[in-house]
């Protein structure tokens, strides 16, 4: 069952990973000792790495949940995942998607999640609900657009999302600092244990999201063109946007393995 996540777009959030504070992006440590005016200054020091966790809150992408269902030839076997994609702010490309997958006969289940690039690996990732029981889950493989984790859990686990409001999914970035992303699970159940969505309807609305994404990066580029010729440097020299944010589709991953029922 392919991953049908496919308009991410993780490039320009690397940066974030290495570079955010508890409060946002890192600022650069001034000299602690300025120079007298007229005299150049010196580097006293490099600047201060960002110390502390560092929490982002996440917002859907799209209006609700989405619950996807076909058949696995690789496993034959029924299999339904509840999917959404979730960004920093509404209305802008995503940053980090779940998807959970319910394989029928099988009372495993597996959270698997795209996840920016820019993490460290080794660690992979702890997530739990509210402030429940915290568990593991291992990174599988990575791609230019983010990586693959993901972790096998019981029907507890999924109880515990249906009914709970947050999912906190933490990692570390390469300062090592943790990183925990806020994912909101408002109807998650209703949709999990709801009818499946028409593959037809998913992808058109996977289209207007595209285009709209489209649209909106077209209308910054233009703003910034205007304020170029008209003598402003609003981006302090940097380039404009010339496209909307990648929609290389996800890779698939294998099909989810069949596991043993206990």
């Amino acid at each position: 069952m392919a991953f049908s996540l496919t308009r991410l777009g993780f490039a320009g959030l690397a940066g974030i990973f290495v570079l955010a504070s508890g409060e946002g992006f890192a600022q650069q440590a001034a000299p602690a000792n300025p120079a007298p005016a007229g005299q150049p200054q010196t580097q006293s020091a490099a600047p201060a790495q960002p110390q502390g966790p560092i929490r982002l809150d996440l917002v859907g992408t799209q209006p609700q949940w989405t619950k996807v269902c076909g058949h696995d030839q690789a496993a034959n076997k029924d299999v339904c995942y509840t999917t959404r994609d979730f960004s920093a702010q509404a209305n802008q490309a995503p940053v980090l998607a779940v998807a959970v997958y319910d394989i029928k006969g099988d009372d495993t289940r597996i959270v698997r999640l795209l996840m920016p690039v820019g993490l460290m690996l080794r660690p992979g990732f702890r997530f739990w609900v509210d402030s429940g029981t915290t568990l593991d889950g291992a990174f599988e493989i990575c791609f230019p657009n983010g990586c693959f984790a993901e972790s096998r859990v019981k029907g507890p686990t999924i109880d515990q999302m249906k009914k709970g409001t947050t999912l906190n999914i933490a990692v570390r970035n390469q300062a090592n600092n943790e990183v925990t992303f806020g994912v909101p699970l408002a109807d998650f159940g209703k949709t999990f244990d709801g009818p499946a969505v028409d593959p037809k309807v998913l992808e058109a609305e996977q289209k207007k999201f595209q285009e709209e994404l489209q649209k909106r990066a077209d209308e910054e580029r233009k703003k910034l063109e205007a304020q170029k010729q008209g003598g402003g440097s609003p981006t302090g020299g940097a380039a404009p946007p010339t496209s909307a944010p990648a929609a290389t589709p996800a890779p698939a991953p294998a099909a989810p393995a069949q596991s043993k029922s206990k």
